[in-house]
């Protein structure tokens, strides 16, 4: 990013006059104008740019995410801002009428010789809204597209407007850039005897595979290739190769090499038509040449073929001796196979032919054949139904050159297909269906046929049957209809997939930890006090999982719904047993995702983050479809299971789940943990034809382990993985130290007069009000609250649940009141008399346990104990074959 000094020496380069400099400063000194959503067909997200340091939003990551990876890494881009600012646009509408709107652009780009605005849309959107508003978005005679009005608004500044679509899109640099990732952000040292031994090898094979170069050598790793890569000191075309398909890319020394290699394998590369590739194409219409006469497949059926020669004769030949004629080279393909190839009328009849139509027509081929052949005799069919098929046989000769044609059955066109009511019956019918029937009301088709019925009475119409009514309903596209009576969310699941033809990024990553989702679910069981065995309902359990292996990677649970404090609980427990971070976070649009605190946890570590849109499950959490299998797989083989509980009526006090409860939180997320870590991550996954722990291993052994990303679990990571103020510093008060949330924490560092009165960077532990943390001269110290003995182990739900009740007391007496700490300590001290803040603190207590695995270290694993006595029997009914099991789609 530019400094006041290096903007100003750019603009005088570039002689950009004070008007246009003042445009851009305001650009570059302002926050974004709107926060960019998630709306019914678009994943949204914040990418972390060390080019800018700051976070990027992006609209769509199948448009905007990469014109910001290509930002982010060309040279000549000095700066980039999201959602910059509002311009005004004017331009003619379809029917002539003048518009006038705000409209916000994509990004306002400085490069190094201009400066400018960048919408992205993709081809698709552009081609409708060049229909739509010709005079706003057109094609130009150079082949790209622009948007006028934009360009007129930005030619007063000196600036350009590029409309940039999805077409211009490199999706395998695209591709490889997020492989790279790691490794661009941060430098992999490659020792000298790797780096030789790399360059060895490379020079050795004049273009080695990577799968090859990786087994090469045990000197060097796949994150020293990567490295070497990012570097420039070995070459790959990233615009043409793809980095995860290791067997399939070449790497070579340097791009000169790359090209003479290249050149020469064309060169020795013999033209297919030169081959004579024997290459046959068993289908219908397809023309091969044997012994000197070409024949023509009329049906290529399971296993036999109904072929005909270019004189007309037909015979039937089983599959079997096809291929052995084709071995044998008898059969050979035909160079004229177009010229030669059945007309398009007999391709249509053959093609819209049934198995049974072709069944028929075999047999009547076979007769026509013999009686053709002098034998009329003995035949078995009538001979007046011979002679029609010889006679439809010749007419197929004469008019398709195919006899074969003739002969097929056209027993399905028989009959009056066509309806035989009135035409003013037919929209009437019509109507009531669109306008009665497919609406919010959600009438029965029999009140809306009744409708229907008076209508025609009303208007000497004829009346249809009720059973043409209901023809005419389900002829209707069954999403429109769902979406006209019930709404978005229930026609989802009848939405159209939409499949992508061209090659992007890979849905779930190429790697593990480029893409991991989070998501919250509550367990399906009832859980107790480990003291008092008292029930305290059922837990929120929060799961960090792996797309690309489908490995668990974290598991946190809390009796609280979801919060940041989940989020961030989840993401430290993952550090603490790999020592990493995703490169790509994707959530819901849950409120808790967009916190200020877990956002800025992400920024911190540059992970960047996808909001899938609301209530598409096809956009995919492979968390959601991990819930129903933890659950059939785990919990519902568990004492105090909440399944009865889905039918209310069977639910008695003897089989009550909350009567029969007996795990406790500590126990319970031991045993999950177990699960997650141990059974599940070992068993096949379905999806992946081997178990997640032999996906995510295999996988670091091509895409590199990437040792430069480790983050260490410390205390300083701890401190990161809390919540500051929405300020993020406070001031301090000589004596009584920084204030947060109403109460004050002193730290001895506060007496120097240096920082008295100074602003300092703070952090405060939701699980325990008694502590705060500041950033003072370089390093951060534990501050103590002034009421600590009360505050200690106390959450910052239970301070906000005391808050608020204090609130209300003094609410109910009418005066104004001020929340101070006194106040709370106050309020806490004899919380035996305060029922809600009671369960909350004893909630949380259960609750420390599981905060004591995560919080205790490196070395602890979250694996199950003994605490149980009849433990294993709760805990053997998962081992079982998976194939057994409930199956809740592919994940």
């Amino acid at each position: 990013m530019f400094d006041k000094i290096g903007f100003d020496l750019w603009c005088h380069e570039l002689r950009i006059p004070e008007r246009t400099k003042a445009f851009i400063e305001n650009i570059r000194n302002s926050n974004p104008v709107k926060r960019v959503t998630s709306n019914a067909s678009n994943v949204s997200g914040r990418y972390c740019s060390r080019k800018m340091g700051v976070t990027i939003q992006f609209e769509s990551h199948r448009v905007e995410l990469p014109i910001v990876l290509e930002l982010e890494q060309n040279k000549s881009v000095l700066e980039y801002y999201d959602q910059p600012t509002r311009i005004k646009l004017n331009y003619k509408s379809l029917k002539g009428k003048n518009v006038g709107i705000l409209y916000t652009p994509d990004f306002f780009v400085i490069r190094s010789d201009s400066a400018g605005f960048e919408e992205c849309k993709t081809e698709e959107e552009l081609v409708k809204l060049s229909i739509e508003q010709p005079n706003r978005y057109s094609k130009g005679q150079d082949g790209n597209w622009h948007c006028l009005p934009a360009e007129s608004f930005a030619m007063q500044y000196g600036l350009y407007f590029k409309v940039r679509s999805s077409q211009e899109i490199n999706w395998v640099y695209q591709r490889n850039l997020i492989f790279l990732g790691d490794y661009l952000r941060e430098v992999h040292e490659v020792n000298e005897v790797a780096r030789l031994a790399i360059y060895s090898a490379v020079h050795a094979e004049r273009g080695i595979s990577l799968a090859n170069l990786i087994k090469y050598s045990n000197k060097f790793t796949a994150d020293d290739i990567f490295a070497l890569i990012v570097a420039g000191d070995i070459y790959v075309d990233l615009y043409d190769e793809v980095l995860a398909e290791a067997d399939k890319i070449t790497i070579y020394a340097n791009s000169d090499t790359a090209r003479i290699h290249i050149k020469a394998n064309e060169q020795s590369v013999v033209p297919r038509e030169s081959i004579g590739l024997n290459i046959i194409k068993v289908e219908a219409g397809e023309v091969f040449e044997w012994d000197g006469i070409l024949w023509t497949i009329l049906n290529a059926g399971i296993s036999s073929l109904t072929l005909q020669s270019d004189e007309g004769k037909i015979i039937i030949l089983s599959g079997d001796n096809l291929k052995d004629l084709i071995q044998s080279g008898q059969i050979k393909r035909h160079e004229q196979t177009e010229k030669a190839s059945l007309c398009s009328e007999v391709r249509m009849l053959l093609q819209g032919a049934s198995s049974n139509d072709m069944k028929v027509a075999n047999q009547r081929c076979e007769i026509v054949e013999k009686y053709l052949a002098g034998c009329k005799d003995s035949l078995g069919i009538p001979g007046r139904t011979v002679r029609r098929w010889v006679a439809n046989y010749r007419k197929g000769m004469e008019v398709w050159n195919c006899g074969y044609a003739g002969l097929l059955p056209k027993t399905k066109n028989r009959g009056n297909r066509n309806s035989k009511l009135p035409d003013n019956t037919i929209e009437l019918i019509k109507e009531t269906v669109e306008q009665d029937y497919e609406t919010k009301k959600q009438k029965t088709k029999y009140i809306s046929y009744s409708g229907l019925v008076n209508k025609c009475l009303e208007g000497g119409i004829v009346a249809p049957s009720y059973k043409t009514f209901l023809k005419a309903i389900k002829s209707r596209p069954v999403y429109e209809q769902t979406l006209k009576r019930q709404g978005r969310r229930a026609a989802y699941k009848h939405e159209s997939f939409y499949m992508e033809l061209e090659v992007k990024t890979p849905r779930h990553g190429d790697r593990p930890f480029e893409i991991c989702h989070i998501d919250h679910t509550e367990l399906d069981i009832e859980l107790v006090s480990s003291r008092t065995g008292k029930n305290y309902g059922r837990p929120w359990a929060t799961f960090l999982m792996d797309a690309y292996s489908r490995r668990i990677l974290a598991i946190y649970l809390t009796y609280d719904a979801p919060s940041y404090r989940s989020c961030m609980m989840v993401i430290r427990e993952c550090v603490r047993l790999h020592l990493r971070m995703p490169q790509t976070i994707v959530v819901d649009g849950g409120k808790e995702f967009h916190s200020t605190y877990f956002e800025t946890l992400l920024a911190r570590f540059e992970v960047n983050k996808k909001t899938r849109p609301p209530a598409k499950a096809r956009f995919g959490s492979v968390c959601e479809r991990l819930f129903g299998t933890a659950n059939t797989e785990f919990v519902h083989n568990l004492t105090g299971n909440t399944q009865i509980t889905k039918n209310v009526r069977q639910v008695t006090k003897s089989v009550n789940p909350k009567g029969q409860a007996i795990w406790t939180l500590a126990t319970f997320y031991d045993r999950i943990c177990e699960w997650a870590y141990e059974f599940y991550d070992t068993v096949e996954h379905p999806a992946l034809g081997q178990s997640p722990r032999e996906a995510f291993e295999a996988a670091l052994l091509t895409s590199g382990k990437r040792l430069n990303t480790m983050i260490l679990y410390d205390e300083e990571f701890r401190i990161y993985t809390l919540p500051t103020t929405s300020k993020g510093s406070a001031k301090v008060d000589p004596g009584r130290g920084v204030k947060i949330k109403y109460i004050y924490y002193w730290a001895d560092a506060f007496r120097d007069p240096e920082i008295e009165k100074k602003q300092v960077n703070i952090r405060y532990d939701p699980f325990d009000a008694g502590i705060a943390y500041a950033y003072v001269k370089g390093q951060w110290v534990v501050c103590t609250s002034e009421y600590y003995i009360v505050f200690k182990d106390r959450t910052e739900k239970e301070i906000r649940i005391a808050t608020e009740e204090i609130r209300k007391q003094k609410n109910v007496h009418g005066k104004n009141f001020t929340i101070t700490a006194g106040n709370i300590a106050k309020f806490l001290a004899p919380v035996e008399e305060q029922e809600s803040q009671l369960l909350q603190n004893k909630k949380d207590l259960e609750t420390r346990q599981v905060l004591e695995v995560i919080n205790g270290g490196l070395g602890k694993k979250s694996l199950p104990n003994d605490d149980i006595k009849d433990d294993k029997s709760e805990f053997i009914p998962f081992l079982h074959d998976l194939k057994k099991i409930d199956v809740y789609e592919e994940y």
